[in-house]
């Protein structure tokens, strides 16, 4: 099991930390592309970036990090 890292969490790039916001609100991947105006796979890679980048491996332990 991974660490989780705050300080990662503050090297997210805008991109990945609008997604992971969406994400925390509980909205799905296809649900974050429809407002970002973006493909489902997209908001895969950057939300994959997010986790690797935050030290998570799901959706639950995302919505205990610091992101702003």
């Amino acid at each position: 099991m991974r660490k989780r890292d705050d300080a990662g969490a503050a090297a997210l790039t805008p991109q990945e930390r609008q997604v992971a916001q969406l994400v925390r609100r509980g909205l799905s991947n296809k649900d974050v592309a429809a407002q970002l105006f973006v493909s489902p796979r997209t908001v895969e890679f950057h939300l994959r970036n997010v986790f690797t980048k935050a030290g998570v491996t799901s959706r639950g332990e995302l919505t205990g990090l610091t992101l702003d």
